[in-house]
């Protein structure tokens, strides 16, 4: 299979982390931080939002109570998702053009995974970096491209 044809379960993380949206904020990030993950979808059967890293420290020197306050006052809300037989290349067109960095993978409407730009990078071969053999006669020491 081609590389631009490897469907999106195929770098998923699944299961996805879910949450209830009457999470608190602390509750939510206590699980990011135990799980060593960046975000959160909110809604176990139908995705209502997502939490992510950048959200909880946007609430820091807030005026919000994070102990009492739910995740629902602070997710981000439509959530931009993808399908698992959907090629990775869209997962990473879709993010690019949302501007986002973590995509539920959804099934039914159900979340069944998360794709990230961590995923994306690992994904994608580091070969396709081509390094020079040796200098461009026209680059003088101490000068980078």
């Amino acid at each position: 299979m081609a590389q631009e044809e490897t469907p999106v379960e195929e770098i998923m993380t699944s299961p996805v982390e879910t949450i209830p949206a009457d999470t608190t904020i602390t509750e939510a990030a206590n699980t990011l931080a135990e799980k060593h993950i960046g975000a959160l979808v909110v809604g176990h059967d139908i995705i209502q939002g997502i939490i992510t890293e950048t959200d909880i420290v946007r609430t820091v020197g807030s005026d919000l109570d994070v102990d009492n306050t739910p995740v629902s006052e602070i997710m981000s809300d439509p959530v931009v998702t993808i399908r698992p037989h959907e090629p990775v290349y869209v997962a990473g067109e879709r993010m690019g053009h949302n501007n986002v960095k973590k995509l539920p993978v959804t099934e039914d409407g159900k979340p069944v995974g998360i794709v990230t730009t961590t995923d994306l990078a690992h994904f994608f071969p580091k070969s396709r970096i081509i390094m020079a053999s040796r200098t461009e006669e026209d680059v003088t020491e101490g000068e980078f491209e």
